[in-house]
């Protein structure tokens, strides 16, 4: 159940580190702004001019791919990514640059970069992007000139096209000269096939009545014979295997399943396709007849078991009839068989010489056939090829010409805008954290507690008044009353009645509290005495409103006695003793008896002495007052006393013997720190009662509330 609680804390501290350093960040904000502002104001103005080309594929790059694409018909995906690539190359820009002379443009004033410096920064003011799922690319170009940068564009896609088109028609002049020499070569290499294979028909007395058919060829040397022998020879060859694998099935075949057998291999019996249904259709009513509960005796189950068995001796003695009828139709066959082999045998023997002088026409000629079936292919594609060339090919086409921009594209005002309010929010909030990080004044009750493990009596909030000069009671007293409560719990020895309030440096608060605290003291009826130590800046007379050209000064010297130095204030039980004025010789006179004895009989006269006293480190007046009265409060200013030195500030009262009870918290900004807004709550509280107060005083409203003057 903590741990929330430990993180809105947290986000807590956070956020009131954001609300105290709110000026700091918003400067911080305000500066990065106009920065950014001035910074994009100087900014030259860049108009962006945009065209669209469609980018198409080469239709061929090789020779083996004439007249076609890649295999599968479709563009190489890669193809137009790489292209976008090349558009930012040397090869396409300088030529933009010699035709723009944008040398002297793209330069800085008063000077002439080199070559390639000009088309880098050409192509680092590209941007060359692809239109998702099309061939379409979209090139703009930033410059400080609209038209420029409309006219450098343009030029890039017409350089980009023209490049293209050279490229094209180059690959096309080498694949046409490479085909030509190709064609020739097979032209050549046909003819003088074609003079060897008439030489060997010449020689061989070979009878050949048409050279360019391979048709004609074959008949010359394959007799209708030897292929109609052969065609029987294999026919009675495939029967006879095909006998001997029925008669291997049907051997190992049951009689139940002689008819399935025979449909597969392709035997047909009437007897079989009658027999098989019966025998089937008898086992299936014995099993429906067991299953209706009739047993192995019932007539009928040995009627059916009878007609089963008629039925299988039927198929058995149908199956060794097929059997023998296989067996003799194989011995037919074979016989047939090894006639025929030796009638292809005797007729091989006769061809095989033939062959032998045939052998040598049939390769050159078959040699031949094939060069010519190349050669119509390579000229096929020599003339489609040409006939391509003769037809322009635009493989850059231009669909969107670039036009000067009627606004600047750059710098982006909002743009900057944005980020600038970004960082500056950013860098506010870090530096405040920095700064808060570097602050090591007391911020915290628990700062002080930690350093000091002393109690913190009462947390005084800003703009508190002099309570003496108020005509009427205020609830800035009500922090007072707090802090005198607080000292009364905490005094070790409830018979000491003299204080001083001291601080580590000048400025904390002081005296102020002590004043305040003393007229709080007397409003509770106590006599109290306000003696004003602090002789070197004295200020209680300002508070109390006396003369001040007479006091503790002219007392410690003898000059006055303690009834001429003691002035009553305007509240009954309050005196104040002044300090006096305090000359160059008068330094260090708190030292000394006279002030001990003054101290004593105050302490006798009074419920309570309060002695205001300078800042105890690098004052030696302050240790004297601290080792004199009973006890000791100190009062540190909020976030203005390092936290280093609240230790200091304790071993310095603990070194001359004195007792401190506890710490003031001076000074609290409450609408910057949420956390002490408990420590002033009494403000809500304490306000309606006494505005109630102040409306019953009214006659109009005294008569309304004449019943209820218990509520308070």
């Amino acid at each position: 159940m903590t741990e929330p609680t430990e993180a809105k804390l947290h986000f807590l501290d956070y956020w009131r580190v954001v609300k105290l350093r709110l000026g700091l960040i918003l400067l911080t904000f305000f500066l990065v702004m106009v920065s950014a502002e001035v910074y994009v104001y100087f900014l030259p103005r860049q108009f962006y001019s945009q065209v669209t080309v469609e980018i198409k594929p080469d239709v061929f790059d090789r020779v083996s791919d004439v007249g076609s694409q890649t295999s599968s018909g479709r563009i190489d995906p890669q193809f137009v990514s790489t292209q976008i690539q090349v558009l930012r190359k040397a090869e396409i820009l300088n030529p933009v640059i010699e035709k723009l002379n944008l040398v002297k443009e793209l330069s800085p004033a008063g000077q002439t970069m080199p070559l390639q410096w000009v088309t880098e920064t050409l192509a680092h003011s590209m941007i060359v992007q692809e239109q998702r799922n099309t061939t379409l690319v979209d090139i703009g170009v930033y410059h400080t000139k609209p038209q420029l940068a409309a006219d450098i564009a343009n030029t890039i896609a017409v350089t980009y096209r023209d490049k293209r088109i050279e490229e094209l028609r180059k690959n096309t002049d080498q694949t046409l000269n490479e085909m030509k020499d190709e064609l020739k070569a097979k032209e050549d290499e046909m003819a003088r096939l074609f003079q060897e294979a008439s030489k060997i028909r010449q020689e061989e007395s070979i009878t050949d009545p048409d050279p360019d058919s391979s048709n004609a060829a074959l008949s010359i040397t394959a007799p209708t014979g030897i292929v109609t022998g052969e065609n029987q020879l294999a026919e009675t060859r495939a029967l006879v295997d095909r006998l001997r694998s029925q008669l291997m099935r049907v051997e190992q075949l049951k009689p139940e399943e002689l008819m399935e057998a025979a449909r597969i291999l392709g035997i047909t019996d009437s007897t079989v396709e009658k027999t098989l249904p019966l025998l089937q259709d008898a086992k299936a009513e014995e099993a429906k007849f067991l299953s209706a509960g009739l047993g192995e005796n019932h007539p009928r189950m040995k009627s059916l078991r009878a007609q089963r068995e008629v039925y299988a001796k039927i198929l058995s003695d149908q199956l060794e009839s097929i059997k023998r009828s296989l067996n003799t139709r194989l011995g037919i066959e074979e016989t047939t068989l090894k006639t025929f082999e030796k009638n292809v045998d005797s007729t091989h023997k006769t061809q095989i010489d033939e062959k032998t002088r045939m052998s040598r026409y049939v390769e050159k000629k078959s040699a031949y056939l094939m060069t010519k079936t190349l050669l119509f292919e390579i000229r096929r594609q020599y003339d489609k090829a040409k006939m391509n060339n003769i037809m322009t090919q635009i493989p850059v086409k231009i669909w969107q010409r670039a036009q000067p921009g009627l606004y600047h594209e750059k710098p982006s005002v909002i743009l900057y805008t944005i980020v600038g309010a970004m960082f500056g929010l950013i860098a506010g909030i870090g530096l405040a954290f920095f700064v808060e990080y570097l602050d090591t004044s007391v911020k915290t009750v628990d700062d002080i507690e930690r350093h000091l493990s002393l109690p913190v009596l009462a947390v005084i909030p800003t703009d508190i008044v002099i309570l003496l000069k108020q005509k009427r009671d205020t609830a800035d007293a009500e922090a007072y009353r707090i802090l005198k409560g607080n000292i009364e719990l905490n005094l070790p020895d409830h018979g000491s009645n003299t204080y001083t309030l001291v601080s580590g440096g000048p400025g904390e608060g002081k005296s102020t509290t002590l004043s305040n605290l003393a007229y709080i003291y007397a409003k509770g009826g106590a006599n109290v005495l306000v003696v004003d130590a602090d002789l070197r800046r004295p200020s209680q007379h300002r508070f109390f409103d006396v003369d001040n050209s007479i006091g503790l000064v002219d007392y410690l010297h003898g000059r006055k006695t303690l009834e001429e130095i003691t002035h009553v204030s305007r509240l009954e039980n309050l005196s104040i003793i002044p300090s006096g004025n305090l000359s160059m010789e008068d330094v260090g006179i708190l030292n000394g008896p006279r002030m001990s004895e003054l101290i004593m009989q105050l302490k006798k006269r009074y419920d309570v002495v309060f002695f205001d006293s300078p800042p105890i480190l690098g004052v030696s007046d302050a240790s004297i007052l601290v080792s004199e009265v009973d006890n000791t409060i100190m009062v540190v200013q909020y976030r203005r006393f390092p936290r280093n030195m609240l230790q200091r500030v304790k071993q310095t009262v603990a070194h001359v013997g004195g007792n401190l009870i506890g710490v003031v918290l001076n000074n609290v900004d409450i609408h910057q720190d949420d956390s002490y807004r408990y420590y002033s709550n009494y403000k809500d509280y304490y306000g309606p009662k006494r505005e109630l107060l102040e409306d019953r005083k009214k006659p109009e409203v005294a008569a309304a509330n004449a019943d209820n003057e218990d509520a308070y």
